[in-house]
């Protein structure tokens, strides 16, 4: 997502869709970037905020370069019109980002079982099933599907606006460094086991994405943030630690959380 961000060119339009107080951080002021949301963000970010209904957007006609939908599909009740919308408000040269949780994954299971349902409205079971719905309702073809590893960052103590549920108390009420053992733990048994405990979702790119890096599988994402890093990256931006000798730790470069890092896990099949 990122990456095709940083390489528009200046004065691009970019739609950040279902946004929250905002799914990325804004890093190019020559960039319009609109925050669109059906609610109004407990905190506002950098942008241009826009209160509207996603399946209904106020919108011309092919108005954005980048549309962006970062885990928020799952959420919109109008599923098959909000896709529609993305499209149309989408230039023709312009690329469509997407974000999604697999709902047959267990941090996807605990997310919905912790927040009794979570506003996930969409259960989402396969990258298949994803693209070829975006592709139907937009006439865009995909181009690159990658797998997304948890974090577990809503369960991080960190990130409570509200008071969290009594459930919570199952994951030591948000510790991070809890979070961070419980994450490894999964991890060591995906890579031995070949299941699927911390997979969460996937990711897509659609249309012009020209020039974009082929897709990465990244295992070390923060469990505060959520920001993805390739250990290559982690290594040169924060310095990797050593723990009673035997773990490797590591500071995210984004926000500081703190992290166990784990070895590259192949990506089991579906």
């Amino acid at each position: 997502m990122l990456h095709l961000i940083r390489n528009l060119p200046a004065g691009a339009r970019v739609l950040d869709l279902g946004a929250g107080p905002g799914s990325f951080p804004i890093e190019r002021p020559d960039l319009l970037v609109i925050r669109l949301d059906l609610e109004a963000p407990h905190r506002l970010g950098k942008g241009w905020y826009v209160l509207a209904d996603a399946a209904r957007m106020p919108f011309a006609s092919g108005s954005f370069d980048l549309v962006i939908s970062n885990h928020s599909l799952e959420h919109f009740t109008q599923l098959d019109a909000t896709v529609r919308e993305a499209g149309r408000v989408l230039t023709p040269r312009g690329a469509l980002y997407i974000a999604v949780p697999d709902a047959t994954t267990l941090t996807d299971r605990i997310y919905r079982w912790l927040g009794r349902g979570g506003g996930h409205v969409n259960p989402f079971r396969s990258a298949a099933e994803v693209s070829a719905l975006v592709c139907r309702l937009t006439g865009i073809p995909v181009r690159c599907t990658t797998m997304l590893f948890s974090s577990l960052s809503f369960l991080n103590a960190h990130n409570f606006v509200t008071p969290p549920p009594r459930r919570i108390a199952l994951f030591a009420f948000g510790n991070e460094p809890f979070l961070a053992v419980l994450i490894w733990i999964l991890r060591g048994i995906d890579r031995r086991l070949g299941t699927r405990l911390s997979q969460y979702g996937w990711s897509f790119r659609f249309g012009n994405v020209d020039g974009a890096p082929p897709a990465e599988v990244w295992v070390n994402v923060c469990v505060r943030c959520g920001s993805g890093h390739s250990e290559a990256y982690l290594r040169k931006n924060a310095p990797i630690r050593k723990l009673a000798g035997l773990f490797r730790t590591y500071r995210c470069p984004a926000c500081g959380g703190f992290n166990f890092l784990s070895a590259k896990l192949t990506a089991p099949a579906q």
